[in-house]
C-alpha cells in the first residue's frame, strides 16, 4: 500500500479515504492520530491490526464539537458541559456512559463507557467537519513506540500499513490528552497530560482524584495508557531523578542522555549522544517523544538515561509518559 502525505489544501483527499474505509493519520495540538471513521467496526480494527495494538484497548473517539457527543453518549452530564466550555477544543479527554450500541465494542472494548475529545486543531475540524462522522484517534505509531509529535515520525512506523497522512506540522503539546473520567461518582484522571487534576477541580468546583491503581491482565483498561508498556525506544531507559546523579554515571559511547540544556553542557559525549529537551519542564514536555525516537533511531545506543522532573502535578504527564518509557527503571532505585 502507498502511504500519500497530504497537504492542508488536501483534505477533500483525505476525507475521500477516509469515508472509503481507508485509515488516515491527522495532526492535533497534542501527537499526531490514526484516523477510521469510528462506527466503522472493519475500519476500526484495521486501526489495531496497522498499529500492532493489543484489541483489548479501548479507543478514543474523536468529535468536533459538542452536538457529535450527543449522538454517541448516552447523557451529557452538567459536569462535562462544564468542562468542554472551559477545555473545548483542547488536551481533554472525557470519558462518560455510551449509548448502547451506538458504537462498535472494538471501540469501546466492551464497556459501558467510551472517551471523546475534541482536538484543537482547525485541519482535524475540518476533516471531521467534511466528513460527518466522529473517527478514532489513537496515537498514530507502532504500538508500545514513542508517540509521533510529526507526520515524519507517522511515515516511519506506517509507511505502507495506512493510506495517508495529513501533514500538520511539529504539534505544540507534544504529550497526549488529559483522560477524565465522569461515569463515577467522584471524577477521576485516568491519564494525566497538559490540562492538570487541579485545573479541573477548579472548573468543577469539587475535588479529582487521579489514578494510582494497576489494571490486571484480564481486565480491560477504561482509557489508552492504563494497561500496557508504552513509548519505549529500543533501548533500556533509566530516569534520573535527581539531576547531581549526572555527575556519578560512567559514560561510554554506547549511552545516550535526554536531559536540559544545562545538564548536557557538563556530559562528557560526543553531540550525537545527547538530546535536548529544553531549558525547562514546559519544552521537556514538548521535546520527549521526539528524544525517545531520536536514540530509537540509533542503533549502537544501547542506554539511555532522561532527566525527571518533580514539579508537582505540572510534571505529572512528563513522568507518567517516561516511567513507562522506562518501565519503572530509576537511577539508584
Amino acid at each position: 500500500m502507498e502511504t500519500k502525505i497530504f497537504s492542508k489544501d488536501e483534505i477533500d483527499d483525505a476525507v475521500n479515504l477516509l469515508a472509503k474505509g481507508e485509515l488516515v493519520a491527522f495532526p492535533t495540538e497534542t501527537v499526531y492520530g490514526l484516523g477510521a471513521i469510528a462506527t466503522k467496526e472493519k475500519s476500526v480494527k484495521a486501526v489495531y491490526a496497522a498499529k500492532g495494538r493489543p484489541s483489548d484497548n479501548p479507543l478514543i473517539v474523536t468529535v468536533s464539537d459538542i452536538n457529535m457527543v450527543k449522538k454517541y453518549a448516552k447523557e451529557i452530564p452538567e459536569r462535562a458541559k462544564k468542562l468542554v466550555k472551559h477545555f473545548w477544543p483542547g488536551p481533554l479527554t472525557i470519558l462518560l456512559f455510551v449509548k448502547p450500541g451506538a458504537l462498535p465494542d472494538a471501540v469501546t472494548g466492551g464497556l459501558d463507557t467510551v472517551a471523546f475529545r475534541c482536538p484543537d486543531d482547525q485541519l482535524t475540524h475540518d476533516l471531521i467537519a467534511k466528513l460527518g462522522y466522529p473517527i478514532v484517534g489513537p496515537s498514530a505509531n507502532t504500538s508500545t513506540k514513542p508517540s509521533p509529535t510529526t507526520a515524519q515520525h507517522v511515515y516511519h512506523d506506517l509507511k505502507g500499513k495506512i493510506a495517508g497522512i495529513i501533514d500538520g506540522g511539529a504539534t505544540r503539546v507534544g504529550l497526549e490528552s488529559t483522560i477524565i473520567d465522569l461515569s463515577v461518582k467522584t471524577p477521576i484522571v485516568l491519564r494525566p497530560g497538559e490540562i492538570t487534576p487541579e485545573e479541573l477541580s477548579d472548573v468543577l468546583g469539587e475535588k479529582v482524584l487521579i489514578n494510582t491503581g494497576k489494571v490486571s491482565d484480564k481486565e480491560v483498561p477504561k482509557a489508552p495508557g492504563m494497561k500496557y508498556r508504552h513509548y519505549a525506544p529500543s533501548a533500556p531507559v533509566v530516569v534520573v531523578d535527581d539531576k547531581n546523579d549526572f555527575s556519578r554515571i560512567k559514560f561510554s559511547n554506547d549511552v545516550g542522555v535526554m536531559a536540559t540544556k544545562e545538564i548536557l553542557a557538563k556530559i562528557p559525549l560526543p553531540d550525537e549522544n545527547k538530546f535536548n529537551l529544553g531549558e525547562n519542564l514546559i519544552e521537556a514536555d514538548h521535546n520527549l517523544f521526539g528524544g525517545l525516537r531520536y536514540f530509537d533511531d540509533k542503533k549502537d545506543i544501547k542506554q539511555i538515561f532522561v532527566e525527571g522532573f518533580d514539579e508537582g502535578e505540572a510534571s505529572l504527564a512528563y513522568m507518567n509518559r517516561l516511567n513507562k518509557a522506562a518501565g519503572g527503571h530509576h537511577f539508584n532505585k
